[in-house]
């Protein structure tokens, strides 16, 4: 078995450096592509919702249709 003192951790200094370097490397997007995008994300939720609440108007009226017939 190996010996756990013989390997090295490496230091936190040389960590956050390495942190460092890759945040610079980051390519953040424009003002107007954040823009654009929230755009997209919440025409995109309100078209989902107002769909799954079409869905769900059609179940309860045909589930009302289906308990108001009298065998």
């Amino acid at each position: 078995m190996a010996n756990a003192s013989n390997t090295e951790k490496p230091k936190k200094t040389s960590f956050f450096r390495g942190v460092k370097q890759e945040w610079k490397k980051i390519t953040w997007p424009s003002k107007n592509d954040v823009v654009k995008q929230t755009a997209v994300v919440t025409v995109a939720i309100i078209l989902l919702g107002a769909l799954i609440a079409g869905v769900d108007a059609l179940v309860k009226y045909g589930m009302n249709l289906l308990t108001a017939i009298n065998f």
